[in-house]
């Protein structure tokens, strides 16, 4: 978890005070009065991001983004808590890529199911994980944690499925591509290599048809689909460009907040 802190405390510096919608910043004497309609978790994993990304791209990008969206919605009047990112995910297809550490999705379950188990217990109903890897699915646990708990209101989403992506960036791709170098460039630039030394991000496709075309599904062995850990070209990331992306994710992420926070759970739908 030390990423997960270090980030904090440099963005506590950054900002010279405490963020009181951040639970690693805030105290037991502002949470004691503190009214909490909705937690918010980041979710991450640590794994190589091509040759110029660090292993901790997909928690940077929890931090970040999940502590900007809380923030305008915070401003915003919605009472949100952001937790501590999880930096570990599923990396089942990236066994013999060095330092990859893996969750397996019944750890993940695990672990969710204790968060969940506090949250109910204190009276905090309204969840949302904001997922930042790939790997993760959140969807089958939410499904057995909702029978579980049916007065908690669960919800996952993927800041990377927010936007279409084609309108901010030119080269396709979904990992350490041009958009997540655009991203680390804007948020931690320090942490990023010269991009002559990154890879190209090339993609085998599977010989399987129906794999290729995306309506059947077999786990990528990360190893044999790309040589430099990468899919997609990095090449034209900006810092420019990370900086749009970011403020537009960041406002659509505070959105969902908004609206989980304010909708009536036992009656959330359309008539």
């Amino acid at each position: 978890m030390q990423v997960v802190y270090t980030l904090y405390l440099t963005s506590y510096l950054q900002t010279s005070e405490m963020r009181p919608y951040i639970l690693a910043e805030t105290n037991w004497k502002a949470i004691k009065e503190q009214q909490i309609d909705l937690a918010v978790l980041p979710w991450g994993a640590t794994e190589a991001h091509n040759y110029h990304l660090p292993y901790g791209t997909d928690v940077i990008e929890a931090d970040y983004i999940s502590a900007e969206a809380g923030r305008i919605a915070w401003e915003q009047g919605t009472k949100v808590m952001v937790l501590p990112t999880i930096p570990f995910g599923v990396n089942t297809g990236q066994s013999d890529i060095t330092l990859d550490i893996n969750l397996n999705p019944s750890t993940q379950l695990l672990i969710l199911k204790d968060i969940v188990e506090v949250l109910n217990r204190q009276g905090i109903h309204k969840l949302l994980i904001i997922n930042s890897h790939g790997g993760n699915d959140f969807k089958p646990i939410l499904r057995e944690l909702g029978l579980k708990y049916p007065e908690m209101f669960l919800v996952t989403c993927s800041w990377f499925q927010a936007l279409d992506k084609k309108e901010y960036f030119d080269e396709k791709g979904d990992h350490a591509d041009e958009m997540e170098t655009s991203l680390i460039l804007y948020l931690t630039p320090d942490l990023v290599l010269p991009l002559e030394e990154a890879g190209e991000g090339k993609e085998r496709k599977s010989k399987v048809r129906g794999i290729k075309e995306g309506w059947a599904w077999s786990e990528r062995k990360w190893s044999m689909v790309t040589e430099d850990t990468g899919i997609g070209n990095p090449k034209a990331a900006t810092k420019e460009k990370g900086e749009r992306y970011f403020k537009a994710v960041t406002q659509k992420m505070a959105e969902l907040m908004q609206d989980m926070a304010q909708v009536d759970f036992r009656n959330r739908y359309e008539v």
